[in-house]
């Protein structure tokens, strides 16, 4: 993604985004352009789309090609170390290109820039700007700053940030499915985890701002809102109007309720914190896609405590049994972290048979990999060998693959609705979408287009994809 910026005075205070052609021919006018990349989870995606709104505002437009670029921004993820490596190799280009441009500025956003500002500068030849995700409002002065030959660092957390203010920009192609977010930070301290101190402390947006935003992607022809947060179950806000409050399950409802044309999911879940008030609303309303991801991480209650997750084995059994009761035909999705500090073969084995039981449509799993500064490592030793930790995925993805093919059996011959997002990658003459339950969908393309619900009976499938044809009903 690279965007281009018109500006003398690069300030919220004087935006430039509505230029006449003529002050764009105007030579006191610097052309910038900006090029950012985007690592990581839907919420980095969606502050990614945020950026590019508040540069907007400063006389910022879209284009691609980071040759052209004055400026780089790389919004980061500090979820896993090869996350980190990815972006290390990244910088080690642009450094590159820097070389051969010296006004280049490059500057690192987001999770990263939070984790580690000081390494990152400290070769001066590399960076220069480090932002957090708190401080986005800040970029053009930040830029601004950069332009004179300064450093420009901010990565002051807040406990009142959500940027609820501003209207994303979609950076999407195919204009059907848009991310909101609802909330940032989290307050749980899972002992592995980055986010708390990266991302800061849990906190809600304002339902209203939430409902107009949903209703502008209503107006633009947006079909689905995935609603995200760190946690989505927790959120909470005072109602509009009236007083009391309003939690997850009250705002996915009302989202639902007032626009019925649209479909709705959310990412993620906290097994402690999902409802039975939540899942009955998901039921009761047609709309409201029938897939909950809900992260495991571990089968082993011993392990599950040592993450501090905040719940058993059998307590999370207990929920999936609950989704299974209240929600027809309901998709679950999990994370699952093999080789955790201290896990032993009887560990895996629990991990193991509670993805049996929980009969997951599909996961993600990852390999346990020690982040700097989280308790997992200054209280815990990561004493379960690389090799090990190999095995034990290996076992993990051979099962999940089982789990996911019977699965997609069991869906063979049913009727199902697709929401069609683009064609297919394999043949211009098939569409693909998805289906209520998150699973993507491949049928010929009959004339239908991106934003269209189809019915499509499913015939077979493969590893990655449901396959079938499109139905009359």
């Amino acid at each position: 993604m690279q965007i281009i910026i018109y500006f003398k005075e690069m300030t919220s205070k004087s935006p430039h985004n509505a230029l006449p052609d003529s002050i764009r021919e105007d030579d006191s006018y610097i052309l910038r352009k900006l090029y950012i990349e985007t690592y990581g989870c839907q919420m980095n995606v969606n502050d990614s789309e945020i950026v590019v709104s508040i540069m907007k505002d400063n006389g910022v437009d879209l284009t691609s090609d980071i040759n052209q670029a004055d400026i780089i921004l790389v919004n980061t993820c500090s979820i896993r170390e090869n996350a980190e490596q990815r972006v290390w190799g990244r910088l080690d280009v642009f450094r590159q290109i820097k070389a051969k441009k010296p006004d280049l500025m490059v500057g690192v956003i987001g999770c990263m820039a939070e984790r580690l500002k000081e390494k990152l500068l400290e070769n001066e030849k590399l960076v220069d700007l480090v932002i957090g995700p708190d401080a986005y409002r800040e970029l053009p002065s930040l830029l601004q700053e950069a332009g004179t030959g300064q450093k420009a660092i901010n990565v002051l957390l807040s406990r009142e940030e959500t940027y609820a203010d501003i209207s994303p920009v979609r950076t999407d192609k195919n204009n059907v499915s848009a991310f909101v977010s609802i909330m940032r930070g989290c307050n749980n301290f899972c002992a592995y985890c980055v986010v708390p101190y990266t991302r800061g402390r849990e906190r809600s947006r304002d339902a209203g701002s939430i409902l107009r935003e949903i209703g502008e992607l209503n107006e633009q022809g947006y079909r689905e809102v995935t609603l995200l947060g760190q946690n989505v179950n927790s959120y909470r806000r005072d109602k509009l109007p009236g007083n009391g409050s309003l939690d997850f399950s009250d705002l996915l409802e009302k989202a639902a309720l007032e626009y019925p044309h649209m479909r709705f999911r959310f990412s993620t879940s906290h097994p402690r914190d999902i409802s039975d008030k939540l899942l009955h609303a998901i039921a009761r309303n047609s709309n409201i896609c029938k897939h909950i991801h809900l992260p495991a991480q571990s089968g082993s209650s011993r392990i599950l405590k040592l993450m501090n997750r905040g719940y058993t084995r059998e307590e999370y059994l207990e929920r999936i049994a609950a989704i299974r009761r209240i929600i027809k035909d309901c998709a679950i999705s999990t994370d699952i972290i093999a080789g955790f500090c201290t896990e032993t073969v009887q560990d895996h084995q629990q991990t193991l048979s509670l993805m049996e039981e929980a009969a997951y449509d599909f996961a993600f799993m990852f390999k346990y990999s020690e982040r700097p500064g989280t308790d997992a490592a200054e209280k815990l030793v990561d004493d379960v060998p690389e090799e090990v930790k190999s095995e034990r995925l290996s076992e993990i993805i051979k099962l999940q693959s089982t789990l996911s093919a019977r699965s997609k059996e069991a869906d063979t011959g049913k009727t199902v609705e697709v929401l069609v997002e683009g064609t297919s990658k394999k043949s211009e003459h098939e569409l693909y979408g998805r289906n209520s339950q998150n699973k993507v969908v491949v049928f010929p393309n009959n004339g239908f287009k991106p934003g269209d619900y189809v019915n499509v009976k499913i015939t077979r499938f493969t590893p990655a994809t449901l396959i079938g044809v499109p139905v009359q009903q």
